[in-house]
């Protein structure tokens, strides 16, 4: 049966897919954004995730907009995507401030209103090599949940704080929040750009970890959170199986880092960023494997 999910960010790149794929498996949801979302099918309320006052308001709305009104009803849901997606978007104290804020305004008013299940957008940055100044080596692979968090840049460590803030409030309300660790995301339109730069010089991506997540399998993940009741506080490396180039994994990470241990055998092509635990315990299972969508025979290497 479908799921009332109030759904923050949905007009951005990576929402508006989600939130399509969302609808197909049969939920429903009201978008909170500052522009609305070009989906006949979902009702924006324009909502600064900043003011805790507004998302207190905005997650009481009624989910259509009809003649009357539905009663306003608790949502059975909240995903929280909204906020600034990278660095360099604004001035590092802003991003920093804005997405803890916004991370602790949604899960508190979700939480004191009864909510029983949150989804948060979290991100892989939180390992520390995506956006560090200067390289940085990955302390091990493969690169699961059980790595150790040690960002350097404020995107990723606004990411990292919200996703304590999640535990906390996991813990005082006995409630679920999944945090997903999203990967580089792709949209259906970029494949042919973005992979053609991954095979071309595919040593150049380990600031995605070599690893991706297809928009549309990033809504799978989120319908399998929505499903799977009763883990409490938990983080998933929401990332594709396969590595973005088609050289075996192992052999291309002993090649490109050679002082980086292993913590187990990894699959031929499996993707650095592992998302063994997401299959395990939600069981998603990937729809959009990029080498659907890209045909990397005529790539020559550079």
């Amino acid at each position: 049966m479908g799921k009332r999910v109030v759904f923050t960010g949905g007009s951005g790149a990576a929402g508006r897919w989600v939130v399509q794929e969302l609808l197909r498996y049969g939920h429903e949801v009201i978008n909170l954004d500052i522009t609305p979302l070009d989906n006949p099918a979902v009702h924006t309320v324009k909502c600064d995730i900043t003011d805790s006052g507004q998302v207190y308001s905005a997650l009481y709305t009624p989910f259509r907009f009809s003649e009357p009104l539905d009663k306003a009803q608790t949502p059975d849901a909240v995903i929280h995507f909204a906020g600034y997606a990278r660095p360099l978007m604004a001035p590092d104290n802003e991003i920093f401030k804005s997405n803890v804020n916004a991370f602790h305004n949604v899960v508190e008013a979700a939480c004191k209103m009864g909510v029983k299940k949150i989804i948060l957008a979290s991100s892989v940055t939180v390992y520390g090599v995506t956006y560090a100044e200067g390289h940085r080596n990955f302390t091990s692979f493969p690169i699961d949940e059980t790595v150790d968090c040690n960002p350097t840049d404020p995107y990723a460590l606004s990411k990292l704080v919200g996703e304590t803030v999640a535990r906390s409030y996991a813990s005082r309300f006995g409630i679920d929040i999944y945090c997903l660790r999203i990967g580089a995301v792709i949209e259906p339109d970029q494949y042919e750009q973005k992979f053609t730069r991954y095979n071309e010089t595919p040593e150049a991506w380990a600031v995605h970890g070599w690893s991706y997540t297809d928009a549309r399998d990033l809504g799978q993940m989120c319908h399998l959170g929505l499903e799977k009741d009763g883990l409490g506080w938990q983080v998933f490396n929401a990332t594709n199986d396969q590595m973005t180039s088609l050289e075996p994994t192992t052999d291309f990470l002993q090649r490109v880092s050679p002082d980086t241990p292993f913590t187990r055998e990894m699959e031929i092509h499996e993707a650095p960023m592992s998302n063994r635990k997401i299959r395990g315990v939600l069981g998603f299972k990937e729809e959009h494997p990029w080498t659907k969508h890209f045909d990397p025979s005529g790539i020559e290497r550079q």
